[in-house]
C-alpha cells in the first residue's frame, strides 16, 4: 500500500510539491521501503500518524525507522509503541526524514497504518530562475500599460 497520491499542494503548474503518503505494516509485509528520488531534489517524508488497525491484538506494536546515519552505518530507530488498550494512535510531531527511509515493525502483528507526506523540496537556483522570469514579464506588462 505504499503509494503516493496524486497531489495535495502544488508550486508550480508541473511538478507536485506535497504528495500524501501511507502504508501498512503487519504480518504480510513488516517493512515499507520510501525510495530517494531520481531527479536531484531533497525529498523528506513527513510522518503525521501511526495508528494501530481496528483488528490489531492487544500486543505491544513497535514501529521504528531504518536509516543511514551521517557515517553511512544503518541504524533502526524506534518511533512509536502502541498498544491497542492504551495508547492505539501517536501523532509524532516534527518527525522529518529523508528519503530513502524504511519503516520496519519490529514487533507485534499489526496492522498498523503510517500515513504522511512526501515532500519534494525546489531547486534554489530553479525557483530563483522563475521569479526572475515573473518579475520580467511584469515589469514588460507594465511597459505596455504604459504606452497606451
Amino acid at each position: 500500500m505504499d503509494t503516493p497520491l496524486p497531489f495535495s499542494r502544488l508550486l508550480s503548474e508541473e511538478r507536485p510539491v506535497a504528495e500524501l503518503w501511507g502504508c501498512q505494516l503487519g504480518t504480510g509485509a513488516q517493512r515499507s521501503v520510501v525510495k530517494e528520488g531520481n531527479d536531484f531534489l531533497e525529498h523528506l517524508v513527513l510522518l503525521r500518524t501511526i495508528c494501530l488497525g481496528a483488528d490489531a491484538r492487544d500486543e505491544l506494536h513497535v514501529v521504528a525507522v531504518d536509516s543511514k546515519n551521517a557515517s553511512e552505518e544503518h541504524r533502526s530507530v524506534p518511533i512509536a509503541a502502541l498498544r491497542s488498550s492504551v495508547l492505539p494512535m501517536i501523532s509524532p510531531k516534527a518527525l522529518e526524514l529523508v528519503r530513502p527511509i524504511t519503516v520496519v515493525l519490529q514487533c507485534g502483528a499489526g496492522p498498523v497504518y503510517l500515513s504522511g507526506q512526501c515532500i519534494t523540496l525546489e531547486d534554489d537556483a530553479n525557483s530563483e530562475a522563475k521569479e526572475e522570469e515573473f518579475l520580467e514579464e511584469d515589469a514588460g506588462d507594465e511597459d505596455d500599460d504604459g504606452e497606451s
